[in-house]
C-alpha cells in the first residue's frame, strides 16, 4: 500500500566513462594507450620548452600516469555522487549524454576541470626539481592535453 508516497523508480545507465575503472581486459589497450598520450605530451613539453634532459620521459612518465589516473578517478568520484543524488533528468544526462542538458553539461565540465587541476598539481610538484617555470609549463600542458574528456562522450555512440 503506497499511502500517498510517490515511489520512484530510477534506471541509471552505466556511465560508459566508468568502464575504465573496472578491472578487465580494457586495462590492457587503456594502460598503454595512457602510457603513450602521457608520454607524448611530456616528450612535446621537453621540446617546447627546452629541457636538456634526456632522461625526464623514462625518470617521470611512471609519477605521471598514475598521478592522471587519480586526477581523472576523482573526476568520476564527483560525476558519479551527482549522478546518483540527482533527479532522473539531471541523472540520466550525466550518464547518458551531458550534451543533452545544460546541468549535466556544465556538471561535466567542472568535473573534468576539477581532474585537470589535479593534473596539473600533481605534475607540477612532480616536476618541481627543474624550477618553477618549467615545472608549470609541463603541469599545464599535461593538464589541458590529457583531461578526461572522455567524460563528455555519449553513452548512445557506444550502446
Amino acid at each position: 500500500m503506497n499511502h500517498g508516497k510517490t515511489i520512484r523508480l530510477y534506471n541509471i545507465l552505466f556511465p560508459i566513462w566508468m568502464l575504465i575503472w573496472i578491472p578487465s581486459w580494457l586495462w590492457l589497450i587503456l594502460i598503454p594507450a595512457n602510457l603513450l598520450i602521457d608520454g607524448l605530451v611530456l616528450y612535446y613539453s621537453q621540446k617546447k620548452l627546452q629541457i636538456e634532459d634526456p632522461q625526464l620521459i623514462r625518470k617521470h612518465l611512471w609519477k605521471v600516469c598514475p598521478a592522471g589516473f587519480l586526477a581523472d578517478l576523482a573526476g568520476a568520484v564527483l560525476l558519479v555522487v551527482i549522478a546518483y543524488n540527482a533527479g532522473s533528468e539531471l541523472s540520466s544526462a550525466l550518464t547518458w549524454n551531458p550534451l543533452t542538458n545544460f546541468w549535466a553539461l556544465l556538471i561535466t565540465l567542472l568535473a573534468i576541470a576539477l581532474a585537470g587541476l589535479l593534473i596539473y598539481w600533481f605534475n607540477r610538484r612532480i616536476f618541481r626539481s627543474y624550477g618553477i617555470e618549467t615545472a608549470h609549463g609541463i603541469a599545464l600542458r599535461m593538464a589541458v592535453l590529457t583531461a578526461p574528456y572522455l567524460f563528455l562522450l555519449p553513452a548512445s555512440l557506444i550502446y
